[in-house]
């Protein structure tokens, strides 16, 4: 199986950057105000705990990495990374407007050649960046090898539901909502890419296979949102 991006990591990163300005509104109109709970089931996934060093990998405007450091608390520490800039730049305001007390770092790089050490983080959280990235078994090298030993990455991302009448609901809602969304916000071509990339996406078990393919010790994928998202929880 090719796991290869349509896009290529210039493009996406330039679909991100555009995005940005908009980002979390645009979120939490399509998933009706239920992206926030599915990053909270990520986090609790993940297992942090206070005094933890964390990792949020493509970050974006950084939900999920500040609820990352709120669990690892004041002696704790949560790293946010993403390639696109105007992304990173959003998160660190919101962040220093929402939670100045929050202990983040906020560093710009790739996902495929993650700039940390081995055994470096406790826990592991990557929101909707899998399905983007142009190389998904590398990735998961990436994410297992800054892993410490015993720890748990939590990847939430799209999935493609198993049941016939969810898949159709899919396709409805990206097609009658996802897309005249994006075109109130003038991102038509830069929402185009979710339907393609869902279709190349791998499914739960064959985020599993890789996962063990990888090295990961116990892997299991859980569907959610009536199977039209899913976490892939992986321990090192």
């Amino acid at each position: 199986m090719n796991h290869q991006s349509w896009h290529s990591a210039t493009e996406i990163q330039g679909i991100f950057d555009r995005i940005a300005p908009v980002y979390d509104q645009l979120n939490n109109a399509l998933s009706f105000g239920q992206h926030r709970v599915w990053k909270l089931m990520a986090v609790k996934w993940s297992e942090p705990k206070p005094g933890d060093r964390g990792l949020d990998v493509c970050c974006g405007s950084g939900d999920l990495t500040q609820l990352l450091a709120r669990k690892v608390g004041k002696t704790g520490k949560v790293v946010g990374l993403d390639f696109a800039t105007k992304q990173l730049a959003i998160a660190r305001q919101r962040s220093l407007r929402e939670s100045p007390l929050l202990s983040i770092d906020w560093v710009e790089g790739d996902a495929l050649n993650l700039p940390f050490e081995d055994n470096t983080f406790n826990c592991v959280t990557m929101g909707y960046g899998l399905r983007n990235v142009t190389d998904i078994p590398r990735c998961l090298e990436e994410l297992y090898r800054v892993l410490k030993v015993g720890s748990k990455v939590a990847i939430l991302d799209f999935h493609r539901p198993s049941q016939p009448l969810m898949r159709h609901f899919q396709q409805w809602y990206l097609q009658t909502l996802v897309v005249p969304t994006a075109e109130n916000f003038g991102l038509t071509k830069e929402y185009a890419y979710i339907n393609p990339s869902l279709e190349r996406f791998p499914s739960g078990t064959q985020q599993v296979k890789l996962a063990y393919e990888t090295g990961f010790t116990h892997t299991v994928h859980y569907p959610i949102a009536m199977g039209m998202m899913g976490v892939l929880v992986a321990t090192k």
